[in-house]
């Protein structure tokens, strides 16, 4: 769903650039607390900043992965659930904005000019709805892993169909093409539904196999932990609270962060190759309608990673999958330096003022 340069006009392409710059610089002060918090405050939070650069080279790998949803048309994941529920909605928007700022710089892919666009529609929309409606579901599912997978799986699929809908009103106020906004909503919509099932199958299962291996990583998993029953008297009570266990030293995450790096590496440079051709749902739309008149040339189209091809290299297969590999390196070493500032910002206000002054 890649908005490109042309389909929305300059006004409406500023202000929502706005609303993303907002959005980021939110996302910036409040993923401090998912980053940087200790183990006290909120169990697992000293161990997100190292993953989430990694969500955020998994997410760009699994996007080079189109799935056919209909004939002619295929879909991608979006990624807003994923990222919201893993490591925390705030640094879920970050995620997405780093991976949408990689793939418009180096591969040409989302209009620079509609940068901001594509992070409130493809971020900030699908983490708002998604993340929201998945906290809902948690507090009134039984509260078990289960149930948080299954969570993820509704959250996800109403995300896209509401990403969609955003678009379709940006460009009902800033389209420059004179199509009727309600064929233009029905096609969106309804396509983007077929593009939500795949999205909810694939962050079901991410998030599925990460709790399998590493509840404590996983963010909208934090304190599910059901309490005790007795029954007294013919009646269930909450036990008495048993004292808290010592502190132990907490497991690093590098094994799981190295199986995740080597999958999303995997991933773009070798199963991308057979990705469906197809264009997304968005393109189909676009080309159907008569939404891509008006289309711009790419300010980036001249990079030597265009279209996720290394330039000179003849050898389709070769060419993408060494772009896919270098998008996924590009994307974690900057997601995670992005992260290590935020985590590091954390620290320092959560310094005594007494030691700060003393500095």
């Amino acid at each position: 769903m890649h908005v490109p340069d042309g389909f929305i006009n300059a006004p409406v392409s500023v202000a929502a650039g706005v609303v993303a710059a907002g959005a980021v610089a939110v996302s910036l002060r409040g993923a401090r607390s998912e980053l940087g918090g200790s183990p006290s405050e909120l169990p697992g939070a000293d161990r997100t900043a190292p993953l989430a650069g990694l969500v955020a080279a998994f997410v760009f790998a699994v996007q080079m992965l189109n799935f056919p949803v209909a004939a002619g048309t295929s879909g991608h994941l979006l990624g807003g659930a994923l990222a919201a529920i893993l490591v925390g909605p705030f640094t879920g928007v970050l995620c997405i904005a780093v991976v949408l700022l990689m793939q418009g710089i180096l591969f040409a892919d989302g209009g620079l000019t509609a940068l901001g666009v594509n992070i409130t529609v493809m971020g900030v929309v699908t983490v708002l709805v998604a993340y929201g409606l998945f906290r809902g579901l948690v507090k009134i599912l039984p509260r078990t892993r289960r149930s948080v997978t299954a969570a993820s799986f509704v959250a996800a699929l109403v995300s896209v169909p509401a990403a969609a809908a955003a678009f379709t009103l940006l460009y009902a106020v800033g389209g420059l093409t004179e199509v009727p906004v309600g064929s233009v909503l029905t096609a969106m919509v309804g396509v983007h539904v077929l593009i939500g099932i795949g999205e909810a199958v694939i962050t079901m299962l991410t998030v599925g196999a990460v709790i399998a291996v590493r509840p404590d990583l996983v963010y909208g998993a934090r304190g599910l932990s059901t309490p005790l029953k007795l029954r007294v008297g013919g009646e269930l009570v909450d036990a008495p609270a048993a004292a808290p266990p010592a502190p132990v030293t907490a497991r690093s995450p590098r094994r799981l962060w190295l199986g995740g790096l080597v999958t999303s590496l995997v991933l773009a440079g070798f199963v991308s190759f057979y990705a469906s051709a197809d264009p997304d749902g968005l393109e189909k739309v676009a080309a159907d309608k008569g939404i891509d008149r008006t289309v711009e040339e790419h300010a980036a189209a001249d990079s030597p990673l265009a279209d996720y091809g290394v330039e000179d290299v003849s050898d389709a297969r070769l060419s993408g999958g060494l772009a896919g590999v270098i998008g996924v390196g590009a994307t974690v070493a900057v997601g995670s330096g992005v992260f290590y500032v935020v985590r590091r910002r954390r620290s320092e206000d959560a310094r005594p003022e007494s030691v700060q002054g003393s500095v």
